[in-house]
């Protein structure tokens, strides 16, 4: 089964962020970057797939910063055959356009089934998966969470609000937003990473910046601070009526 896995860069949470001098991003200059969580597991699927009945992983990521290069090459080292560097420096995009990037890609190579990660945090006008599948004309399953070659395709797993969950045949090819593999994504070492580093596996394609979409952000600010809880002493009964007194304060409740 051959195996496109899209993965995306988003903003290091550990950082501290800045806002831009316009007010209306984050000050990019300085800011670091980290593969988006539920792409890694998208590719850990992928990976798990692969050993059951063979085949190739090809993944793609966006971008010409170092981060886009240390994201491929960990993924070459975890055991992807292919990767391939959507190189450009348009900025930030939507998830329109972003998933019209993947798209134009996925155009060129040979693929039986799509995976990527269910969200980002970055994400404000949609989910690239569901985009992705849109612009393809293939079938989709969101919020995957297990994944099973069979004759006809792949049994999906989709997790559905207080943990229900239920079971898809899914005929090929397709495309799926992988909320949770199998397994923990899988630890590959530094020593590894470097290997593939003298590897010929990262490629570089030529990305035409796609629009941005109809997403403009005109303004972020962080969050204001605001006064710490309260902590409500003695027993019960006084708990109680002084959550009374703060609701009626409120507004929430009136009366007596």
């Amino acid at each position: 089964m051959n195996i496109a896995v899209l993965m995306r860069p988003v903003p290091d949470p550990v950082e501290e962020l800045e806002i831009s001098p316009d007010g209306a991003d984050l000050d990019r200059d300085y800011l670091g970057y980290v593969v988006n969580e539920f792409d890694e597991h998208a590719l850990e699927e992928g990976l798990l797939i692969k050993e059951q009945v063979g085949g190739t992983i090809t993944v793609l990521a966006p971008g010409s910063a170092d981060e886009i290069d240390d994201i491929l090459y960990t993924a070459l080292a975890k055991g992807a055959d292919r990767a391939v560097k959507l190189g450009t420096d348009v900025g930030p995009l939507s998830a329109h356009a972003l998933a019209r990037l993947f798209t134009d890609a996925l155009s060129d190579i040979d693929f039986d089934l799509v995976l990527t990660g269910v969200q980002a945090a970055d994400e404000l006008d949609g989910q690239v998966s569901v985009l992705v599948a849109s612009m393809l004309r293939l079938p989709h399953i969101s919020v995957v969470t297990a994944t099973e070659p069979i004759a006809a395709g792949v049994r999906v797993t989709k997790e559905f609000w207080a943990g229900i969950t239920a079971d898809y045949e899914v005929t090929l090819p397709a495309v799926l937003g992988v909320q949770a593999a199998r397994q923990a994504p899988r630890y590959v070492a530094i020593s590894r990473i470097r290997q593939a580093q003298q590897g010929e596996g990262l490629v570089e394609a030529d990305a035409v910046p796609p629009e941005r979409g109809s997403v403009r952000i005109t303004a972020v600010r962080l969050p204001e601070a605001e006064d710490g809880a309260e902590m409500l002493g003695g027993d019960a009964e006084a708990a109680a009526e002084r959550i009374i007194e703060i609701l009626r304060a409120a507004g929430v409740v009136q009366g007596g």
